[in-house]
């Protein structure tokens, strides 16, 4: 069975399990409260999506503080989304978890967001920051086709970007009053709380997936490079768990960034790796991924903090020279000033 064939069983599979699923009352407790539901929480194990739902819950409740907030885990899309659809209403806020996740390379995620905007055609939504990655190829221009079609058609719906390569791909695809341009929510963290004692050591935080853009023997080079300077530990925002519990994800998160701020240095090919180093005034030097996200995101947001450097086209001299410009005996304070631009952005023009 080919890959085409085996998505379109699992497809076939999910829309049963949604077609069969029964109204039950779990919600019904949120019949008659406004509410703002977060579709898609991750209750998996990329801690970077984890981090985008918890900071999608804080600022959803910072503005919306009228509202009860609903986190609605990905993993019940079919099989409880009927149950919840039952108590909400029109005046409610349907809002989707922003990520990397809108294309055709993470198209069970893709899948789950177009079920839930057709789910929902009263309501507005509001897509959080994304970033837009279809394959080149027939299958990706025909699922990136069938997806702006369904944005599209609904005619209340806000989706954002969070770098300039993705934006230009909606304002190509979508109308004006549809689109937006904002920071990755996690940059909406401003009250961390870091680590007090002295940051020791180097933290490895690489990929192992299509996204990855360097190749074995270059992480080999840097790796030793750094071994020969610095003790060097590894840690990556992936972690092998599924269906999480609330508390048992946001422990996790804490977790890593508790590593992250304990750290003299961490060197990541990973979003999130880059974005929790800024959160917690991690020394970080980010090298760019397959899709240019991490490049984009720095370029526009995270540029002008001295202590992130990003290296797109990886040689061991510009290793070298990132490390020289930061100055890792000092300590490092994250400027909250990208919440300003994210409630700007995303609530001002948008608020009920």
């Amino acid at each position: 069975m080919n890959i085409i064939s085996k998505k379109n069983e699992i497809r076939i599979k999910q829309l049963m399990k949604y077609t069969f699923s029964t109204k039950k009352d779990t919600y019904i407790h949120y019949k008659n409260k406004k509410k703002v539901i977060i579709f898609l929480a991750a209750d998996y194990g990329n801690l970077g999506d984890v981090a985008i739902t918890y900071a999608q819950k804080k600022i959803l409740k910072e503005n919306y503080n009228e509202y009860e907030v609903i986190e609605f885990p990905i993993s019940k899309t079919f099989s409880e989304l009927k149950s919840l659809k039952k108590s909400i209403n029109k005046e409610d806020i349907v809002t989707i978890v922003g990520g990397g996740n809108m294309g055709n390379m993470y198209d069970d995620i893709e899948y789950c967001r177009q079920l839930v905007i057709k789910q929902f055609p009263n309501n507005k939504i509001i897509s959080f920051p994304q970033t837009i990655d279809y394959s080149k190829d027939q299958e990706g221009c025909n699922r990136q086709k069938k997806a702006f079609k369904i944005y599209n058609n609904h005619s209340n719906i806000k989706i954002f970007a969070r770098e300039e390569m993705s934006y230009e791909i909606l304002k190509k695809y979508l109308p004006e009053n549809k689109i937006g341009l904002a920071p990755d929510v996690v940059l909406g963290i401003d009250n961390f709380k870091g680590s007090i004692g002295k940051r020791k050591g180097v933290t490895f935080c690489l990929r192992n997936d299509n996204e990855k853009k360097i190749n074995n023997e270059d992480q080999k080079k840097i790796v030793d490079y750094i071994k020969g300077l610095y003790d060097i530990k590894f840690y990556d925002t992936h972690i092998p768990f599924n269906n999480m519990s609330m508390e048992t994800k946001y422990s996790e998160l804490n977790k890593i960034w508790k590593k992250f701020s304990e750290s003299e240095l961490v060197i990541t090919d990973r979003l999130h790796g880059m974005i929790f180093c800024a959160i917690t005034g991690t020394p970080c030097i980010a090298i760019n991924n397959s899709n240019g996200k991490v490049q984009g995101v720095f370029n526009l947001w995270l540029k002008e903090l001295d202590y992130i450097k990003c290296i797109n086209n990886f040689n061991l001299l510009n290793v070298q020279k990132s490390l020289s410009d930061i100055d890792l005996n000092k300590r490092y304070v994250f400027n909250g000033n990208l919440k300003n631009i994210l409630n700007d952005k995303i609530f001002l023009n948008n608020k009920i």
